[in-house]
């Protein structure tokens, strides 16, 4: 069995009876990033996709433009209790060295950031901001994405467990598709994919997340220069501000042939 899915031991009770079996569970472990052998963060997430990770990541947070500017990511020695490399820890070597004393991330919704202060970054430090038109995306076709990413979702079929995130052509043409254990990573991952292929700014296509649409995924759209956004779940009251802010069409409750568009409707035609 992969890294992305692992096994253990549970009692299931039920009115039919109890069932003591072996359960698929999401795998969930630390990412720390380096710089030049200095740690930058550490992330929990689902193993695989590293390389799209790290570039969505670096991408989000401005310390890349375009693949180009991360030269190098290796792999660092780490053993697990059987000897085996256990791949948690890269370290990564930029084009224009940073001094990461000096950095500071966007803080999500578990740090108190006031709204104002957290749009005003958000605007400040995008450098793919949106157009005001951009395209257009029929309803028929929106209704079809939730679908196309839950048959592509593998990890989630065998565990319940892992949120996913997929890019879209403006016909509802499926280009990739990631999942991980935390939604932001999903998020980072499908555009660290975009970035490698150069498909960054993405101003013509469709991002689709498996559960609500939080500032943070707002915001990691806004820096890849994604016009639409649309979510099977609520967008929370922050996030719905930033898509206005950013030019961003949000969608929520996309299920079916019903969603509610928040932000720029103009986009969606019918």
């Amino acid at each position: 069995m992969s890294r992305v899915t692992t096994l253990r031991r549970m009692h299931r009770i039920s009115p039919d009876g109890d069932i003591r079996r072996a359960d698929s569970l999401a795998v969930e472990e630390p990412l720390e990033i380096r710089i030049g052998g200095q740690s930058l963060t550490i992330t929990m997430r689902t193993p695989g996709d590293d390389i799209d990770l790290i570039h969505g990541f670096l991408l989000s947070e401005s310390i890349i433009t375009n693949a180009q500017d991360l030269i190098s990511a290796r792999y660092c020695a780490g053993t697990d209790e059987n000897g085996q490399n256990t791949y948690n820890v890269l370290d990564l070597t930029l084009r224009t060295p940073m001094r990461l004393r000096a950095r500071s991330f966007i803080t999500t919704s578990a740090c108190g950031l006031c709204g104002k202060t957290a749009l005003d970054e958000v605007r400040t430090r995008t450098r793919f901001p949106i157009p005001a038109d951009g395209p257009t995306v029929h309803t028929d076709m929106l209704s079809t994405l939730p679908g196309k990413l839950r048959t592509k979702q593998k990890a989630f079929a065998a565990t319940g467990g892992l949120h996913a995130a997929g890019l879209f052509t403006t016909d509802g043409t499926v280009l990739a598709v990631r999942e991980d254990i935390g939604r932001h990573n999903a998020v980072d991952k499908v555009i660290g994919w975009a970035l490698r292929r150069e498909l960054i700014p993405a101003h013509d296509l469709v991002l689709i997340v498996s559960g609500r649409s939080s500032f943070e995924l707002v915001q990691k759209a806004a820096m890849a220069g994604i016009p639409v956004l649309g979510a099977v779940s609520a967008p929370s009251s922050l996030a719905v501000d930033l898509a206005a802010d950013a030019g961003i069409t949000l969608i929520g409750f996309l299920r079916g042939d019903t969603m509610n568009v928040y932000t720029r409707i103009h986009r969606v035609s019918r």
